[in-house]
């Protein structure tokens, strides 16, 4: 059932917000000069598969989790993108393809090891991963391997249609503020 509203949902947001993808990617064209970001990830049963982002950091940063990551290496686009989850947007296409559900764990880099075995420990590859989810309302990241991983397996074993709409629409109603940054 879940994957029935994910691809409904994922058809008709690309549907009606490609015109929004388009201006992103435009101002990403100035931004950056390539505004889709294109990293591996650790999807269902630890298969690896490739998470589409509108880029929101510059071309030439390190691809490390993004606590890792130096709050320079935000552009200003990128700021707003991130603040907005507007870079997001294309995960749709990762959802619409299979590769992810609009609710679940946030999909980790394979080099995030403490989390890997956390997440893998508590059976949260039997599930897709997700673009938001408990842990992403509670601002828990990935910084906190541990509990993280807790609250993913909590979330998955109580998921219900009822959470599933709660967890997107607290998204969408600004719940949140994404994975933090090195200061």
């Amino acid at each position: 059932m879940l994957r029935l509203l994910d691809f409904i949902f994922s058809f008709f947001g690309i549907l009606f917000l490609w015109p929004v993808g388009l201006i992103v990617y435009i101002l990403g064209l100035f931004d950056t000069g390539s505004p889709i970001f294109k990293q591996k990830r650790v999807g269902k049963h630890q298969k690896p598969f490739t998470l589409l982002k509108f880029r929101t950091m510059g071309v030439d940063t390190k691809s490390v989790a993004t606590h890792l990551a130096n709050s320079s290496s935000v552009t200003k686009l990128g700021a707003f993108l991130r603040k907005s989850k507007l870079d997001e947007l294309p995960q749709l296409l990762n959802v619409l393809k299979g590769d992810m559900s609009l609710v679940g764990p946030r999909p980790n880099l394979f080099n995030q090891e403490e989390l890997v075995k956390e997440r893998s420990e508590r059976g949260v590859y039997d599930f897709l991963p997700g673009i938001t989810g408990l842990a992403q309302i509670n601002e828990i990241d990935m910084s906190t391997p541990e509990k993280l991983a807790k609250v993913d397996a909590q979330m998955l074993q109580e998921l219900t249609i009822k959470k599933y709409f709660h967890y997107i629409f607290a998204t969408l109603g600004g719940k949140g503020s994404g994975d933090r940054i090195k200061e």
